[in-house]
């Protein structure tokens, strides 16, 4: 390899770009191609470095496999940038196997690492922490490193254990003060700051206020009767009772839940759970039923008592009620939740790490781009959406992701 090349990898991985391309950005040999494309990449035009990525890895072929391997690697960098999660995982995995077997282990790594992000972006965690266990964080280099821990700090928040997400973000910090990248140092400090904003509210005896992280992890860990509004779910002491696929349920609990320890009339329950503006006979039949049903689902925990002019909610235990309700009040705050990473989404990749359809997907995104609150530029499948951090509190809860343990 000759001596410019070297340097332009040097400086790359000092994070300096610009001084990378200095010495490449003539040049179209294959090795000079990758480092561009690793460059552009670093500078934030993503089309750019994935287009110099594959032209690098055609030039290379596949007598050179090793080569061809890393630019593979690094045109997945690429695509989870750009949030492409429709990139073929298993062109990763046989670059990954690759790089093994001929004994470069650092990049095999990172190709594991990469791997488990874009496990943790579309909410697989379980296959996320099970890829982290196999690998072992001490051979590699800081700015890895780096990466790795955010990741770890990223999978305890969502499970929403806060002393293990704190310890991560600190060995993150000091692996990014040894790595010397302005980015990853602003990046691990951004993440540090998710656990100090409000993650939630709490709903009360009739009195709200928010809750960071912890405080969100403590009041599940508590004895209380929580109606879960940011996974959907009734629990108590451990026990969780899922509503998800049951939206007229979970609305008639946490309707009961907010109003406890009083009752709510019959017409406030038939406008939550129905939307209706009126109250005919039919709506209370139905009310009826699904009344039933909620006594029904929750008889483990509470029951549901009529009363003169509604319903009330009783816990079993004698345990204080009280709602988890979302930071925002968004009918589509999970998909803003994923756009508040600051990165640029298609519709396809936010379908992808949300398991639903596209055509879900790009209504919201209609009727949030018709309110104001995301922005697009593209045409067809090139269209990407964007949207500033929402400010003021993290999105850890608007995630999807499995209930917390306990």
């Amino acid at each position: 390899m000759d001596s410019l090349i070297t340097a332009a990898g040097r400086a790359l991985a000092a994070g300096d770009p610009l001084g990378a391309l200095n010495r490449v950005a003539l040049r179209d040999d294959a090795p000079a191609l990758a480092l561009r494309g690793i460059a552009m990449a670093q500078l934030g035009d993503l089309a750019r470095a994935k287009a110099l990525l594959r032209r690098a890895a055609r030039a290379f072929g596949a007598k050179e496999a090793v080569s061809r391997a890393r630019c593979i690697v690094a045109e997945a960098e690429v695509a989870l940038a750009s949030r492409d999660l429709g990139w073929p995982p298993k062109a990763l995995e046989a670059a990954r196997a690759t790089l093994d077997e001929h004994g470069d282990r650092l990049n095999a790594a990172h190709a594991r690492i990469l791997a488990i992000r874009r496990l943790v972006l579309i909410g697989r965690l379980d296959e996320a922490e099970q890829a982290l266990a196999g690998l072992d964080p001490s051979p590699l280099p800081p700015a890895w490193r780096t990466a790795l821990e955010l990741v770890v700090a990223g999978i305890a928040m969502r499970r929403l254990r806060t002393a293990p997400a704190r310890a991560a973000l600190a060995r993150a910090g000091q692996a990014a003060s040894l790595a010397r990248i302005p980015a990853l140092s602003a990046e691990v400090e951004s993440a540090s700051r998710m656990l100090d904003m409000p993650a939630a509210r709490l709903i009360a005896r009739g009195q709200e206020r928010p809750l960071l992280l912890a405080e969100v992890e403590a009041l599940l860990a508590s004895p209380a009767l929580v109606v879960d509004a940011c996974h959907h779910a009734v629990r108590e002491a451990g026990t969780a009772i899922p509503l998800a696929r049951r939206p007229v349920l979970f609305a008639l609990a946490c309707t009961l839940g907010e109003a406890w320890p009083g009752d709510v009339p019959r017409g406030v329950l038939l406008q939550r759970a129905f939307g209706a503006k009126f109250a005919d006979e039919s709506h209370r039949a139905r009310l009826r039923v699904e009344i039933g049903r909620l006594r029904a689902a929750l008889r483990p925990l509470a029951g549901v008592t009529a009363t003169a002019r509604g319903f009330a909610l009783v816990p079993r235990h004698d345990r204080e009620v009280v709602v988890l309700a979302r930071p925002v009040e968004e009918r589509h705050a999970a998909v803003l939740a994923f756009l508040a990473d600051g990165e640029s989404w298609s519709s396809s990749a936010l379908a992808l790490a949300l398991d639903t359809s596209q055509r879900t997907v790009q209504r919201a995104l209609d009727a949030l781009a018709e309110a104001g609150k995301v922005q697009f530029f593209g045409h067809g499948r090139a269209r990407r959406w964007v949207t500033p951090p929402l400010p003021g509190f993290t999105t850890a809860l608007l995630l999807p992701a499995p209930l917390p343990d306990g």
